[in-house]
């Protein structure tokens, strides 16, 4: 099989707050300009320290139409609720994946306790773009916790694959999607291998949390640096050259247009017009403050 080489190793854009809790490094669609659809958003929440502090840091009550947020804990806890009565508490190595789908309203806010201590703090949150047809279905959430991820041990004492989403080597994640996705949290010791195998067609990336990596024997990829790949070819090698964690993700490109107003994804700007007199109305529900 062909090689999936690297397009280029982008550094973390300048950062910027969301409400007062989330630092976040946008790598696209604002950071820069690559296609990774079904993937429309990566913030990137690099580790900051929060101070303790007796009323949670967080972002309040904002509506989401037209696809799912994906929110994978690495260091702090999250709190969410929203208008469909979901509730949870994501702590390090958990996945919190909502479907906002015809439309939700949600909150999210650091978990109680953990605010209450302070400490280091550091998240990733995907958009993953939803297929015209399910756009207007129903919401959903999942809870993905740590302890019940499939995971696949690499071999000499390399590390381990905790897939979140499709499959690794025969392993199938928890999290069900609409259209192909490959996630997973990859947590390689130092000079543990791994290697993987995607469509030449599916947009790739990755996403290196901690250390530092070699990929394909060439490219180093420090932390807090985001690794896209070329469509063509379909194997990757990865090499740790300290302990590393990296968040692989895969998936087959949406293709269908897509017109974006801040937290509405939709097809054609009538659906936009929709979407915000549909959230106007109150139609996405309710959610105490």
């Amino acid at each position: 099989m062909e090689t999936k080489q690297v397009s280029a190793v982008l550094k973390s854009p300048a950062p910027h707050m969301v409400g007062d809790g989330f630092r976040v490094h946008n790598f696209f669609p604002g950071g820069y300009t690559i296609n990774m659809s079904p993937f429309f958003l990566l913030d990137y929440g690099s580790k900051i320290q929060f101070s303790a502090r007796r009323i949670p840091r967080g972002v309040g009550i904002h509506p989401h139409r037209g696809f799912e947020t994906v929110t994978i804990a690495y260091h702090g806890a999250v709190a969410h609720h929203d208008s469909s009565g979901n509730s949870g508490v994501i702590y390090p190595g958990d996945v919190q994946w909502m479907t906002a789908a015809a439309g939700i309203l949600h909150k999210e806010y650091h978990e109680e306790n953990y605010s209450l201590r302070g400490g280091p703090f550091q998240m990733v949150q995907l958009w993953v773009n939803l297929p015209a047809k399910d756009k207007m279905g129903k919401p959903g959430y999942q809870a993905i916790k740590q302890q019940a991820m499939a995971f696949v041990n690499l071999p000499d004492n390399g590390g381990k694959i905790e897939i979140i989403a499709g499959n690794y080597k025969g392993q199938n994640g928890n999290a069900q999607t609409f259209t192909p996705i490959h996630l997973y949290n990859v947590r390689l010791n130092k000079q543990g291998k791994a290697n993987f195998s995607f469509p030449a067609n599916y947009n790739t990336g990755f996403m290196v949390i901690e250390g530092a990596v070699k990929i394909n024997q060439k490219e180093i990829a420090p932390v807090d640096s985001f690794v896209h790949f070329k469509n063509q070819g379909e194997q990757i090698d990865v090499e740790a050259l300290e302990d590393s964690i990296i968040l692989v993700l895969s998936g087959e490109p949406i293709d269908e247009p897509v017109v974006q107003y801040g937290p509405f994804l939709m097809n054609t700007q009538e659906e936009i017009n929709q979407a915000l007199e549909d959230y106007n109305q109150g139609r996405f529900g309710y959610i105490e403050e």
